[in-house]
């Protein structure tokens, strides 16, 4: 297999989960609502998917590091399919919140499936196929069919939920049979084989234990899961939120079709700071000082997002609609050089493992902010909530400081080059 085709697998997987996932991007919260959930209530339930991938996200980084990337993968998508068709069973009764809770925990096993073992296929296949460009251009592009994706499905949604809002979870179930037959296919294991003749217990325990050494043992990779809480936790409320508060600056609270679009620009913000990740390269020296740009922007944004609440109607909606656009921007700018970072830093047996204990400190951050960010919005405002937000998200600067003045040859940025694998 080439650098070529490895880079053609990830990114047709990242479309078709990413396109599966966003289908109900734009209308979940609307959704939760809609099944007589109150605004409280629905963060809630959101907060129990994230307290899932907390739940999860180790052990099926494990499942990963020990049985395969591939079958992570799968087991991945399979479990998405039967859970996004409980959602659904959930709407059509009007169930109560302590099922929402259960099933959206296991929403967040299905995710963890993903996490870690897709970014660390990708990296292992790339060292054992002689990819010699820098991966950060990978990431890039990465970021970029995410972005194109989530432009698809966020649009697609919202129009479909405009018709019916358990549409868009009907037509997710149909694509995450397409995800599962896609990486049965093409995602065979590169670059990694799990031991064999090992027994599964003490592999596993193995694992574990390199896998903290190398992750909280790990100087640099410490400080980037210790600043995780702050920048995944505020994200994911920050992009639920969205949904009613845009609806509320605009003036119109029936108008769902404007959820949908409103994500998609956000979309498009995405794909334009993934494709720029090459002349961010050429613009900073380090990884860190690309990152510690976003975590200011970012901040800042999001502090104006809540501002625009005091402005009239429909301003509000623009300039918030702007500056969350920003946020996105920013965020695919830096991410895929922080992935890049961070698996420089991380050996091939313990990548998946360790990539997913990071993941698990962001949702960890998520189960704490989303139903206190939450509960901001229901006894002041959601205007209110985004200032808060912006706060807390400022909280993950000290730590990207910390990695910065370490100096690693890590955070040195590989200048792209006119290579055909870059």
């Amino acid at each position: 297999m080439r650098p070529e085709q490895v880079q053609r697998t990830y990114i047709v997987l990242t479309l078709l989960q990413t396109l599966a996932a966003s289908l109900i991007w734009g209308v979940n919260t609307l959704f939760l609502l809609d099944a007589g959930l109150s605004l409280t209530e629905a963060f809630v339930a959101n907060a129990a998917f994230t307290a899932g991938m907390v739940l999860f996200e180790v052990p099926t980084g494990v499942i990963a590091d020990t049985f395969g990337r591939r079958t992570s993968f799968i087991l991945g998508a399979a479990t998405l399919l039967v859970t996004t068709a409980a959602y659904l069973g959930l709407w059509y009764v009007e169930a109560g919140i302590g099922w929402w809770i259960l099933v959206s925990a296991l929403i967040g096993l299905g995710f963890t499936f993903f996490s870690g073992a897709t970014e660390a296929w990708l990296v292992d296949a790339l060292a054992a196929t002689g990819y010699e460009g820098g991966i950060e251009s990978v990431f890039g592009k990465g970021q970029v069919v995410m972005g194109v994706a989530t432009l698809l499905g966020t649009i697609g949604g919202g129009f479909l939920g405009q018709v019916n809002l358990g549409l868009p979870y009907a037509a997710r179930s149909l694509l995450l049979v397409a995800v599962i037959v896609a990486a049965w296919l093409w995602m065979h294991d590169i670059g990694y084989e799990p031991a064999r003749g090992v027994a599964a217990g003490e592999q596993i325990q193995g694992i574990v234990r390199a896998s903290i050494r190398h992750g909280f043992g790990n100087p640099p990779v410490r400080m980037f899961i210790l600043g995780s809480p702050f920048a995944a936790g505020v994200g994911i409320w920050a992009f639920y939120a969205f949904q009613p508060y845009l609806l509320d600056l605009f003036g119109n609270p029936d108008a769902t079709y404007l959820a949908g679009i409103a994500a998609a620009v956000f979309a498009s913000a995405q794909i334009l700071g993934g494709a720029s990740v090459n002349l961010m390269r050429r613009l900073f020296q380090t990884r860190t000082g690309i990152i510690t740009t976003e975590v200011v922007v970012g901040a800042v944004a999001l502090v104006g997002v809540g501002l625009a609440d005091a402005l009239e109607v429909p301003i509000g909606f623009w300039v918030a609609i702007a500056l969350l656009a920003i946020t996105a921007m920013v965020s695919a700018l830096s991410s895929p050089m922080q992935q890049a970072y961070m698996n420089s830093c991380i050996p091939s047996e313990q990548r998946a493992t360790v990539l997913s204990f990071a993941s698990l400190m962001g949702s960890a951050g998520g189960v704490v902010a989303q139903p206190a960010l939450g509960r901001v919005a229901d006894v002041y405002s959601l205007g209110t909530g985004y200032v808060v937000a912006g706060a807390l998200y400022a909280l993950r600067l000290p730590f990207v400081i910390a990695v910065r003045r370490m100096r690693l040859p890590a955070d040195k940025v590989l200048q792209p080059t006119a290579t055909k694998t870059d």
